[in-house]
C-alpha cells in the first residue's frame, strides 16, 4: 500500500481548498484532528508520520484513537464525533483517489470516459 503523506497533502490542497472551498476554521479543525491522529499512531507504532502507511490506520487504530480522545484528552462526545468526521472525510477522499489511480492504469483504459458503457 502507499504512504499516507502524498494523499494527505492532496486532501488539503485539492479536496478541502479547491473542491469544497472549506473555511479556514474547517481546514484548521481537520489539520488539528489529523495531526493528533498521526501523533497518536506514531506513539502506538513507533513509525514517524512520514513513514506511516494506510495499513497503520486500520479500524482498531482509529477506535483506539477515538477512545484516547475521550479518556486521556477528556474530549466531549461532540468533539470526538467532529474528529471522526474529519477522519471519514480523509478516508473517503483517499478511497476515491486510489480508485482514480487504478482506473487510469491500462486495465481500465478500455472503458470510455464520456458517455455510457455499451454492450449491456
Amino acid at each position: 500500500m502507499t504512504l499516507i503523506a502524498p494523499t494527505l497533502q492532496a486532501f488539503f490542497t485539492d479536496r478541502l481548498l479547491q473542491q469544497r472551498q472549506a473555511s479556514p476554521q474547517t481546514i484548521a479543525s481537520y489539520r488539528d484532528t489529523l495531526r493528533l491522529l498521526l501523533t497518536f499512531t506514531h506513539q502506538q507504532t513507533g513509525k514517524t508520520p512520514a513513514r506511516l502507511d494506510w495499513d497503520d490506520l486500520n479500524a482498531t487504530a482509529i477506535s483506539a484513537f477515538l477512545n484516547h480522545l475521550e479518556d486521556q484528552r477528556h474530549n466531549s462526545t461532540r468533539t470526538r464525533n467532529l474528529r471522526l468526521t474529519a477522519i471519514r472525510s480523509l478516508f473517503s477522499y483517499a478511497a476515491c483517489a486510489t480508485l482514480s489511480m487504478r482506473c487510469s492504469s491500462s486495465a481500465c483504459s478500455r472503458f470510455p470516459r464520456n458517455g455510457p458503457i455499451s454492450g449491456s
